[in-house]
């Protein structure tokens, strides 16, 4: 691809910079447009035996080849811990830690799987919110939430659960993205009714973001 020399205009046109100046704003949209259109995203999903150093080697390949973390989560399971990122950049980067990375899971005793993708797919979501509940461990708690949000096309955003094995006591918080269709008075009728047919306690608060 040619690339064009940019030079003032003329000493009389120019005595302020402004022809250049608007013509290197241009240039810089230009190229930033074209990065863009040059990102690659990349779904890195890996499980391994808890070691202190897994996550900082995953951290150093991306950053050496050149790739960005756009989002990430972490956990531990038992002995396990479990990490999720997405990555973006040029071709060459996203080939360059698809090829590298196996390399690095051997020798960390890590499970891996890749897959490509894309960037968020842009919705107009009107406001987040945060479903929490809480109370005794039953069989199909996790099962009947889950089914509330998909009957009614709510996309969960992200998903938190935990039980407490000394009381068999089980909490968990679903973050949720509302778009202009539903209402959420009409969506906390809805999800207290549940709560109480269930057996446990619920709330729905508005948060700042789709994080846990």
């Amino acid at each position: 691809m040619r690339y064009m020399v940019l030079a003032p205009i003329s000493k009389h046109k120019n005595k302020c910079g402004c022809h250049y100046a608007l013509f290197t704003l241009q240039y810089r949209t230009f190229l930033k447009q074209r990065r863009l259109k040059m990102s690659q995203y990349l779904v890195l999903t890996v499980m391994g035996a808890d070691r202190t150093g897994s996550v900082s080697s995953l951290t150093k390949l991306a950053s050496e080849c050149g790739c960005n973390i756009v989002d990430s989560r972490m956990a531990i399971f038992g002995l396990e811990f479990t990490m999720i990122m997405l990555l973006n950049g040029t071709s060459k980067a996203i080939s360059q830690i698809e090829s590298k990375l196996p390399a690095v899971a051997v020798k960390r005793e890590l499970i891996t799987m890749m897959k490509r993708t894309s960037d968020y797919k842009h919705q107009e979501f009107t406001e987040h919110y945060q479903a929490e509940y809480a109370g005794i461990d039953q069989p199909g708690l996790l099962k009947a939430m889950t089914a509330f949000f998909a009957a009614r096309n709510i996309d969960i955003s992200s998903l938190k659960s935990e039980i407490n094995p000394q009381n068999n006591q089980m909490n968990a918080a679903i973050q949720i993205a509302l778009t202009k269709e539903t209402t959420i008075e009409q969506l906390e009728k809805d999800y207290f009714d549940l709560c109480d047919q269930i057996d446990v306690q619920g709330t729905i608060t508005k948060v700042s973001s789709n994080l846990l």
